[in-house]
């Protein structure tokens, strides 16, 4: 019976994605929230509290995470709302860890509530699907904590299984399920895809991952580089990415620099040139599926004299007006008034978006949240109207400098 679950060739990976996972935390710690629409939020008692995350009970009236609390309340009135506790979160985190490093030493953590494990070598005949079962169970009887796993021959294949069932589900994608279960899916709701470069791909007609998967090469590298290559390769199921245990230690960066056609001490010329940068190394994050919690600034004058100097930020950060911002503020600070030759922007300390919205600290991820949409509504201004229809600070005070690019 399990043999048609065993994968003959290559790799055997798991995706374990815990359910629902602060609020089932709650739930575990408070039995009698058990079955009940539950929200966690910071100021609950106040208009102004962002939700955090939310059970599936709550989700069923279309209670979700940055919904303002008095919207979640409006839909759901029943809705139990209450404040976070982090430390109870990564005790739980650690806990649902160390169970998945008993099956295998190949345990990379992607975010506080989800990793992969590689059982490749620590399995029988039919066993995968077993040992999936025995995870959960596992999880589920020690820390009253439900989850859905993902099975599969390599990472892609093993996240997208493991979201196609929830909660408590176990499923196993196969590459001969690929043209029947992958393939008639949206491409937004594909891993790896962002809001932009569905966009950018759905004015060529590629509308699902099926369409990706069959799409020109040429066609995808004039519109997203080497990323789109590498695109429809997950899309036609292929990913050689090892699992990786080292791989949350490994400090990561994103960034843009640029050496400036004449040196500059226009400070107008200067912000233009940091803007730039800045949106540039968004968009990077952005298909990264990243943000950053520290920013820092190179900058490079004629005397090829370089100061870099960087900033830990109170919330992580993705948009390209936040990177402006942090990265101005540096300048700002560290210029010494004379020419620059060259100006760059990093983000470092990069963390997954998904995991940062539900790390930050409850003060700073409710002035995240406010802000955003007004960084949403700038940069779509900018795009439909052009990059001057909204200025920020000192851009404004002389809006006929023309941006170095």
């Amino acid at each position: 019976m399990m043999k048609q679950f065993y994968l003959k060739n290559g790799r055997v990976i798991l995706h374990v994605d815990m359910n629902s996972f602060f609020a089932s935390v709650e739930m575990a710690e408070n039995p009698g929230l058990k079955g009940k629409p539950v929200a966690i939020a910071g100021n609950p008692k106040e208009r102004k509290g962002i939700i955090v995350t939310c059970s599936y009970e709550a989700r069923k009236y279309g209670v979700k995470t940055t919904m303002p609390v008095w919207e979640a309340k409006k839909r759901c009135p029943d809705l139990l709302v209450i404040p976070p506790h982090f430390e109870r979160y990564k005790k739980a985190s650690a806990a649902m860890f160390a169970i998945l490093r008993r099956y295998s030493p190949l345990v990379e953590p992607v975010s506080i509530d989800e990793g992969y494990v590689d059982i490749t070598d620590q399995f029988e005949p039919g066993s995968p699907l077993l040992i999936a079962e025995s995870i959960q169970q596992e999880i589920l009887a020690e820390l009253d904590l439900p989850s859905s796993i993902g099975v599969a021959p390599n990472k892609f294949l093993a996240k997208t299984a493991s979201d196609m069932k929830k909660p408590l589900g176990i499923t196993v994608l196969r590459k001969r399920d690929i043209p029947r279960l992958l393939w008639p899916m949206p491409l937004i709701d594909m891993h790896g895809v962002g809001g932009k470069t569905a966009e950018k791909l759905e004015k060529h007609g590629i509308f699902t991952i099926g369409d990706l998967a069959h799409a020109d090469d040429v066609l995808l590298k004039q519109l997203l580089g080497i990323r789109g290559i590498r695109l429809k390769e997950r899309a036609n199921g292929k990913d050689n990415r090892p699992v990786d245990p080292e791989s949350v230690n490994v400090t990561k960066s994103i960034g843009r620099m640029q050496t400036l056609p004449e040196d500059l001490d226009d400070e107008h010329r200067i912000n233009a040139v940091l803007k730039k940068l800045a949106d540039e190394t968004a968009e990077r994050m952005e298909k990264k599926g990243y943000a950053a919690t520290n920013v820092s600034v190179m900058i490079r004058y004629r005397d090829r004299k370089t100061v870099t100097r960087s900033k830990k930020c109170s919330s992580p950060v993705e948009s390209g007006q936040a990177l402006f911002e942090t990265a101005r503020a540096l300048f700002i600070r560290h210029w010494d008034n004379t020419p620059v030759r060259l100006l760059g922007i990093t983000g470092s300390g990069l963390v997954e978006r998904r995991a940062a919205a539900e790390q930050l600290s409850l003060f700073t991820y409710e002035e995240a949240a406010k802000k955003e949409p007004l960084y949403k509504a700038i940069e779509q201004l900018r795009e439909k109207f052009g990059e001057n229809i909204i200025q920020t600070g000192r851009e404004a005070e002389n809006p006929h400098d023309p941006p170095v690019l």
